[in-house]
């Protein structure tokens, strides 16, 4: 199904973005759609070079598989900055990966922000700026 086609089943109204997660994109998705994951974190510097505006609370995305088809719709519940040495035990519990520890979303995203960024020719560093999402699935909905 494509985020159109599922964006029109939902019923829901308004503006929504699709798209779809880096480094594992399925998994990833399936771990929305279980509900295992309710946060994600990017790079401050894509957005600013990119001239995007952050994500808002508020917002709905349709979360894409690495086949870019629809697995789910999210809505953004919450937003902030945060220096990468600064992420909580606590947001990186949300993300949902691994053994959800601090230490496992530390070792995993150095390799990924310094995998992304060596593409653009800069480097990682643990006072690197992400904007942390957090948000809920809202379609389907759970029985």
């Amino acid at each position: 199904m494509t985020a159109e086609e599922m964006w029109r089943q939902s019923g829901l109204s308004g503006e929504y973005e699709a798209w779809s997660f880096g480094g594992n994109p399925d998994g990833l998705a399936q771990l929305v759609l279980s509900g295992e994951k309710t946060a994600t974190c990017s790079a401050l510097c894509f957005y600013e070079m990119d001239n995007e505006p952050l994500p808002a609370q508020g917002e709905f995305s349709v979360i894409l598989n690495s086949k870019d088809e629809a697995v789910c719709i999210i809505k953004t519940t919450k937003v902030y900055l945060s220096t990468f040495d600064q992420v909580t035990p606590s947001h990186a519990f949300k993300e949902g990966e691994g053994d959800k520890s601090l230490k496992y979303w530390r070792k995993v995203h150095e390799e990924f922000f310094t995998e992304e960024l060596k593409e653009v020719d800069m480097k990682f560093g643990i006072n690197m700026t992400l904007v942390c999402e957090e948000f809920e699935v809202v379609w389907p909905k759970k029985a």
